[in-house]
């Protein structure tokens, strides 16, 4: 079990704790440090990722790194259009004693790595969101647990949309951070090309484990929230929502559909989180501002216009958040 003396101590363990997961993750991955902390913020806010990115970003490799430094078990599900639920989740088999026994499937593990979840049809998608939800899976009227902490990863190629089957808006809602990856820069592709060309292979050490990481996630919880703030996260999610009271100009214009109370929740999750890894005791504005793109640009819809004019997502929530 894990003493410490106060809240504020327990903080400043988590701060140094922080620093050696990312100092642990950056022996691997080269770059990409704002993917890396969003991907340990959603893991201490108890939330999961959906990330959009080219193929050979090293998507696959994050997840491995990040459940390696975390002590944690990690699966790869390779989503394609013939997989099934019992892919997932696991299976009934007769024993040698012609009874069923229950097979777990790779959903049975800390870290989930969903490989292209758009190839799979939408009953295989919905037997991984359900157990993202609900920490468990059912299987012939029985319910297993899931094993915590519980994180899933999906991943999402932008280029190829022949044979996909993309997540309709209410699973979207799901994922807590929509990340966008993008090409390592110059610099970093020369240094991940001289890394990768060697025999020498880099390996991460473990500095979490499973019982601390539980420990953090409630520690979270506890962190206060002024008013301010939770009216700041409230009003932003309320001025995407076109038509309504409070909608801004730009909702209404360039939007269909706005977000639902779940983005409020996860931004002010997502904002304790990160004024937590910064050593901070409760969270201000700019903790919000800092979570709310990855938290907001996947619950908005654009509308015709916006396409038409060139106008992206994340040009209208850097707008709501300016005024």
């Amino acid at each position: 079990m894990l003493n410490y003396k106060s809240d504020v101590e327990a903080i400043e363990a988590f701060v140094n704790k922080y620093s050696l997961l990312q100092k642990e993750i950056a022996k691997v991955i080269v770059g990409q440090d704002e993917i890396v902390k969003n991907t340990l913020i959603s893991i201490f806010s108890k939330g999961h990722v959906l990330l959009v990115g080219v193929p050979g970003l090293a998507k696959t490799l994050l997840v491995n790194t990040v459940g390696k430094v975390l002590g944690l078990s990690f699966n790869r599900i390779q989503f394609t259009p013939d997989l099934m639920p019992s892919d997932i989740i696991g299976t009934e088999i007769l024993d040698e004693n012609r009874k069923f026994k229950f097979i777990k499937g790779p959903v049975f593990a800390n870290v989930i790595l969903a490989d292209e979840i758009n190839r799979t049809p939408p009953k295989t998608q919905s037997a991984l969101l359900e157990a993202m939800q609900e920490k468990a899976v059912t299987v012939a009227g029985v319910s297993y647990k899931l094993q915590e902490p519980f994180f899933v990863l999906a991943t999402q190629n932008p280029i190829e949309q022949e044979g996909t089957y993309p997540l309709p808006e209410a699973q979207l809602d799901r994922f807590m951070f929509n990340l966008i990856l993008d090409y390592p820069s110059f610099a970093e592709e020369i240094n991940v090309v001289k890394r990768t060309t060697i025999e020498i292979d880099a390996k991460a050490e473990e500095v979490m484990n499973a019982e601390e990481i539980l420990f953090f996630q409630q520690l979270i919880r506890k962190i206060p929230v002024a008013d301010n703030v939770l009216e700041y996260a409230v009003n932003l999610v309320s001025k995407t929502r076109p038509g309504t009271p409070k909608a801004h100009e730009w909702a209404n214009k360039f939007l269909n559909w706005g977000a639902g109370p779940r983005a409020s929740q996860f931004l002010i999750v997502g904002a304790k989180t990160h004024a937590a890894i910064h050593g901070k005791f409760s969270p201000d504005i700019e903790d919000v501002k800092a979570v709310a793109l990855p938290i907001l640009r996947h619950r908005i819809v654009r509308n015709y216009k916006a396409e038409a004019e060139g106008v992206s997502l994340d040009d209208i929530i850097t707008k709501l958040m300016a005024e």
